[in-house]
């Protein structure tokens, strides 16, 4: 009986295919962080414009402003894909991506792309704005003009957000990868040396631990019964006397 022989190129194929399986990405802290960002930023979102839930909005803007501080050190010495070096480039690098998008194969990279890397770090620096402005808003600093700013920047970031969503589907789809799930469990079909080693569980753990103990302690820190209503009643007489 007579046999067909691969071809050369469809071997190497098949060998690369079989080299490629579900290898460690994202580190516990870099998921933790994720999540947090978007459970703080739609929360404190949601609530800007109530007055009954404001411990909320604020605890959770103090929240957001933490998360970016930690995720500043931990893109200098946290895991390979999580540092910033490894992922933030020129606008060469940036266009050179955009471009190959419309291509048959598209470029792709095993961690953030270089136009990812752009959102990211506009993110980064809208959640650093808003925070900033909303602490000074809230201790009536600098003037009235820090209330545009703080909802501008509020503004800014969900369509920044709402851009990188769309984008994480475009790329899903493009790449055939679902990068939503790979921010859950942290995996992706690569080589296995360009995985990381660990998944430092203790600092996503310590996180969690840090995020719950403080809203635990604003939660405490609420006003509760006669309280709640002497401070309900204050605002509305600082309302009447406003009007007047």
């Amino acid at each position: 009986m007579k046999t067909v022989s691969a071809s050369p190129a469809e071997t190497l194929a098949a060998e690369a295919a079989a080299s490629r399986r579900n290898v460690l990405v994202w580190d516990v802290p870099v998921r933790v962080f994720h999540w947090l960002m978007v459970l703080s930023f739609a929360g404190a979102y949601l609530t800007a414009e109530s007055e009954r839930w404001r411990l909320a909005h604020v605890t959770l803007g103090y929240t957001m402003g933490a998360l970016v501080v930690f995720r500043l050190v931990w893109g200098l010495i946290g895991s390979r894909h999580a540092r910033f070096a490894n992922f933030v480039r020129g606008p060469a690098a940036v266009w050179r991506y955009v471009r190959s998008m419309w291509s048959p194969r598209p470029e792709h990279h095993l961690g953030h792309n270089p136009a990812g890397a752009v959102g990211i770090v506009l993110m980064l620096a809208l959640a650093a704005a808003v925070t900033v402005s909303g602490w000074a808003v809230y201790n009536d600093l600098w003037g009235e003009w820090l209330e545009e700013l703080h909802e501008v920047s509020a503004n800014l970031m969900l369509a920044v957000i709402g851009v990188h969503v769309a984008a994480v589907l475009i790329s899903s789809r493009l790449h055939g990868e679902n990068l939503v799930a790979a921010m859950v469990d942290g995996r992706k079909a690569g080589s296995p040396k360009d995985g990381v080693r660990g998944a430092w569980r203790s600092v996503g753990v310590l996180m969690l631990v840090a995020v719950l103990s403080f809203w635990w302690l604003q939660w405490q820190s609420a006003p509760t019964g006669a309280g709640a209503s002497d401070g309900a009643a204050a605002l509305g007489h600082a309302a009447e006397r406003d009007d007047d």
